[in-house]
This record gives structure tokens, sequence and C-alpha cells, in this order.
């Protein structure tokens, strides 16, 4: 079995390789590719990857390489973790909506869909060489924002599937709470990427007890501290938000906030430097723990398990990924992509039947639904009106003279990204 992995220089890499050597049993990997053009970093995390698989005795070879058609040749998945314009452009994304007022953020807003904008094009092109060099292959995006980039892919008829750690995070501390295994624990999580719910949490699978009312009585405190949000919301509502929720929930506190601090992209820049001085010592040989800072947290696991379903029936069968709708959630189109449980098997991942939101969730549900069709849009055929009307219609804009602002600095700061600017 070959993979290879698009944006390998990342220092997200090590984490992957993590997983890949410890669940072996359940992928086994012959020969793994990180594909990078910085070589000075991918010199660093091939390194320190090589070192992990010998200290874990993985007999996998890595190759690394700048040569991204002869990386993914006879491929039989693609993992796609780039980011285009670096952290750099991540910094820009998280400043220049402030001065209008609004959240900078990665991957929603404004700043998400400048991310969106400087990321499909490329991410189609990968697919494309992918699939002229192998069309047989699986592409596994966790290539943020993720929903947008994996209905790209959909749309273009390429064999993908969207990721987000997300969910296998939430799985993860609820087992922790609850005192079970983590694949005891299933979870109802529906919605988008990054816009999505925990409507239950199961134990045994799909149709055991649901405990997430014991799971808030108990541990609501602990939960909505990690989530930064009062605990009354949870107890009101019912259900727990992803942490994104927040940008939506509490808009102008995190406005305030993140005025008076540096950038999430600063801080990252600052710990990416340090991991790779680690990276290049040549007596380490796992993942460091600084890593953990970073993010990702649990991407090598849930990777593992869905690589293994599409490949060779392995890992659990089920798992939260990001997928065409297909009647799903019937008040969004079957072609929008939604993030909720599937089962994955070697013919991709069907949904599985989750509960019906309430209008609450339904209708911000179907508004950002809205936003990502004029993304898409906009990413595909460029243009400044495509733009300002993705930003119209976002719900943490949707003021025309912040979208006008808006618009003026998005163009202004990715120029260099954009071929029609």
């Amino acid at each position: 079995m070959k993979l290879a992995v698009v944006g390998g220089g990342s220092t997200y890499t090590p984490e992957l390789i993590d997983g890949f050597a410890r669940l072996r049993d359940t992928l086994p990997v012959e020969e793994l590719v990180l594909i990078d053009p910085a070589a000075d970093r991918l010199d660093l995390v091939g390194g320190l990857a090589r070192r992990i698989f010998a200290k874990q005795g993985h007999p996998g070879r890595i190759v690394t390489t700048a040569d991204l058609d002869a990386g993914v040749e006879g491929a039989d998945a693609v993992l796609l973790q780039l980011r285009v314009g670096g952290q750099a452009a991540r910094n820009e994304d998280e400043t220049w909506p402030l001065e209008c007022g609004c959240v900078g953020q990665e991957t929603t807003g404004a700043g998400g869909l400048a991310k969106a904008l400087r990321t499909v094009p490329v991410v189609l092109d990968i697919a494309e060489r992918v699939r002229r060099t192998n069309p047989d292959a699986w592409i596994i995006d966790f290539t943020n924002p993720v929903g947008i980039v994996t209905r790209a892919l959909l749309r273009a008829g390429h064999k993908a599937v969207g990721l987000c750690n997300v969910a296998i995070g939430f799985q993860r501390k609820f087992a922790r709470l609850l005192d079970v295994a983590p694949g005891e624990v299933h979870l109802d999580h529906v919605g988008l990427n990054h816009l999505s719910w925990e409507f239950g949490v199961r134990l045994g699978g799909p149709a055991g007890e649901d405990v997430l009312p014991r799971l808030l009585a108990e541990h609501g405190g602990t939960i909505a501290g990690d989530l930064r949000m009062p605990r009354q919301i949870l107890d009101r509502l019912g259900v727990v938000p992803s942490y994104y929720l927040r940008y939506f929930y509490a808009h102008d506190e995190v406005v305030r906030e993140l005025g008076t601090k540096p950038s999430r992209a600063a801080e990252v820049a600052a710990m990416e430097k340090e991991l790779l001085e680690m990276y290049g010592d040549p007596a380490l040989d796992e993942k460091p723990a600084l890593l953990g800072k970073r993010g990702g947290a649990f991407y090598s696991e849930a990777a593992v398990d869905l690589a293994a379903a599409l490949l060779g029936g392995g890992g659990s069968g089920v798992q939260v990924v990001n997928t065409y709708n297909a009647g799903t959630l019937p008040f969004l189109p079957d072609d929008a992509v939604i993030e909720v449980q599937a089962r994955v098997d070697g013919t991709g991942a069907t949904p599985l039947a989750v509960p019906s939101p309430d209008p609450m969730y339904a209708g911000l549900l179907a508004h950002v639904t809205a936003y990502e069709d004029l993304a898409l849009d906009a990413a595909l055929r460029g243009g400044r009106d495509r733009v300002f009307k993705a930003l119209l219609a976002h719900p943490l804009v949707g003021q025309f003279e912040y979208a006008e602002a808006l618009t003026d600095r998005l163009v202004a700061h990715n120029r260099e990204h954009l071929a029609w600017a």
C-alpha cells in the first residue's frame, strides 16, 4: 500500500507519522511519500518521520520529494494538508477583518473566504494531476475550509472525502469523562464542517443509550470551559456545539478579545520555528510534546481509520466525515457537503440517519450552506462581485458596508494568489 501526503513538510506531519506507526496493523503502509516544495522543512520532517518509523519498528519506506506527479504516482490514497500562502497569509486572514469589526478567523467569515479563494484552485489542480497519474486513488482532504474544498473536489468528479478532527476530539473527551473506551462512544454529530453540534452521545453504537443529558449534568462545567462558552448555554440548548460556534454565539466578544492579543497565526509561527528546530535533532525519534499545542489532536487516528476503511475494509467502518448530503438533511441541497457520521468502505462514505435539527440549527446551517455555494462560485470563477456577494451572504458579515470594505481588503491582501485579480 502506498500513501502520499501533499503538504508533507507541515509541522503536523509527525503526528500523522506517529499514527501510521502505532496503527500499522490497521493500515499496513509499505511506502509513504511526503510531498512539499519547501525542501528545508521537508528534510527536517522527513528525517524525524524515518526515525519515528524505525523506533516503532515499522517496516515501511518513507520518501520525500518536491515532485508532485512522481510522488502521487501509484498512490492508493493522497492526503491533502496544504496551506496556500503559509502562516503569513493566515495571519492576514486573522487580522484585516478586525479592521471592519468582524471576526478574523482562518476558516469562517471573511478570513475563511480568503482561504477558500486561495485554496480551491490549487487543490483542484493537484487533484487533476492525481487523477491523470492514478484515477483510482482516493483523496482525503484535511485542508481547510474542509467543507468547501471537499465540495469542489466532489463536484469535479474526484473520489474524495473530507476529514476534520473536531468530532474525534469530542469522542475522546467524552470517553474520558465517561471512563469508557473511545470506540464505545458514538456521536450524533450533525452540521457542516466547523459548524456542528453533538445532539447525542451514545454508548455502544448508533442505537445505544444517549448519555448526553448525564454528561451535561455531571460535566457541563468542564465541557463549557473547554469551549469557552457559558455553561448555561449548553444547559439551555441541551446540546454540545463545536467551539467554532463561539464565533457565532459570542461574535462581538470574540472580536474584542482578538483585538487585544497576537493572532493565532503569530503564535503558531513561533511554535513552528521551535518545532522545526526540534525536528532537526538527530536524537529525536518521537513526536515532541509541544506538537500537542500546535492543533490537529487525534488527526492521525482519524486519518488512519478513514484510509483503512476506504482502502481495505479495515478501521471502524463508521466515522464522522465530510461528504455529500444526498438527502440526509432534507432542508439542504443534495450536493451540499455536510459533516455527519457515515458508513465508510471501498465505495466511499454514505451518511447515516441523523437527528433532524430544529429550526434554530437548520436555519443557520441553510444560511451558511448558501454562503458556501457563493464562496465556491467565487473560488472557481473569480471576480470582485462574486466575492462581495459571498461576504454579504455570510451571517458573520451580512451588512452592505462591511461586505464592501471586506471585499476591498480581501482582494488587496490576496492579489498574488488570485489569478483574476
